[in-house]
């Protein structure tokens, strides 16, 4: 499956340290806009807002996050296809794109943008409030399969892997839940807060807020093991479900941005990536770095897509 693919191909390439960018390197645009679909406090503005802080410094321009609401992440991926190939425009990539790409038509596919770097992988959790009644994901599960169709269920927007995970997690367990999207984890929350949903999914740097205030409780994640971060929660297999997913992050421009910037935002991340101050926040957040440069990014990127379609295709939800 695609999960296990993707996480297998990736976890195997080294995180390698590099020099500082040279005084000589002066990057060409300033300021830098990185565009989400994602709403604030979203996974992808997340990653992108802490990102940014550490990357400031080592690449001496300025940077502006931009959230770029709609069509599952089709507005916001034109919007970068259209800009510019100058260095000055990139979108934050998510599986979300390519899935995009499949489920509706939208104006620019995720190949019209051009992959410039993968740098994290980013475990799923599933959670629920901490007033919720279930203490594991296979006590929800249970309880879902008992009472088909009463669950809801929260994800992000329609073309996510966090909805596809969930209709996934449906199947397998007869549950029927009525699965509701969003635009983004930070509007999802508010419901399983309230008592609107069951059960929300997302990632820890996400949920991380209102875990550490005690107002979520963590049922499961999607991986193969177990997180360093969280040895006590079990996996979705290890409480009987057979369902690993496995996001990535990553940043993609317009086409025809040219290699020298290109090595510029590669040797950039890998710096960021190896500073101390930096690997404790991502640590804490569960995201597993990973640092594929453009060349790199672009097969990965490509493998997603066939592994995606033929999980669609699986699923009976394309042809």
């Amino acid at each position: 499956m695609i999960g296990r693919r993707l996480a297998l191909s990736a976890a195997l390439l080294p995180l390698l340290p590099t020099a500082p960018l040279r005084a000589q390197m002066r990057y060409p645009v300033n300021p830098v806009t990185l565009i989400t679909h994602s709403s604030p406090g979203g996974g992808s503005d997340v990653f992108l807002r802490e990102l940014i802080k550490h990357l400031q410094p080592v690449m001496g321009v300025s940077f502006a996050v931009e959230n770029v609401r709609g069509g599952s992440g089709a507005t916001a991926v034109a919007r970068v296809a259209r800009s510019a190939p100058n260095g000055g425009t990139f979108y934050a990539t998510t599986p979300t794109y390519i899935q995009t790409s499949y489920l509706s038509r939208p104006e620019v596919r995720w190949d019209g943008l051009d992959p410039m770097a993968i740098v994290f992988l980013d475990p799923e959790v599933i959670y629920t409030r901490s007033q919720s009644s279930f203490r594991t994901l296979k006590e929800a599960m249970d309880a879902a399969k008992a009472n088909p169709g009463r669950q809801r269920w929260g994800a992000a927007n329609p073309a996510s892997l966090e909805r596809i995970a969930m209709e996934r997690l449906n199947r397998l367990t007869g549950a029927r839940a009525a699965v509701v999207s969003h635009e983004g984890g930070a509007d999802l929350m508010v419901g399983v807060l309230n008592g609107t949903y069951d059960v929300g999914i997302g990632e820890i740097q996400e949920v991380k807020a209102q875990l550490e205030a005690g107002r979520i409780r963590l049922l499961g994640v999607l991986t193969e093991s177990r997180l360093p971060e969280f040895p006590d929660l079990p996996t979705a297999k290890e409480q009987g479900l057979d369902l690993v997913v496995t996001k990535f992050r990553g940043l993609a421009g317009p086409k025809g941005i040219p290699d020298d910037i290109a090595a510029m935002w590669e040797q950039a991340l890998r710096t960021v990536l190896a500073s101390p101050a930096y690997r404790d926040v991502y640590t804490k957040e569960a995201l597993v770095p990973v640092m594929l440069g453009r060349e790199q990014a672009r097969r990965f990127t490509a493998q997603a897509a066939e592994d995606i379609g033929a999980a669609l295709r699986e699923m009976g939800v394309i042809r």
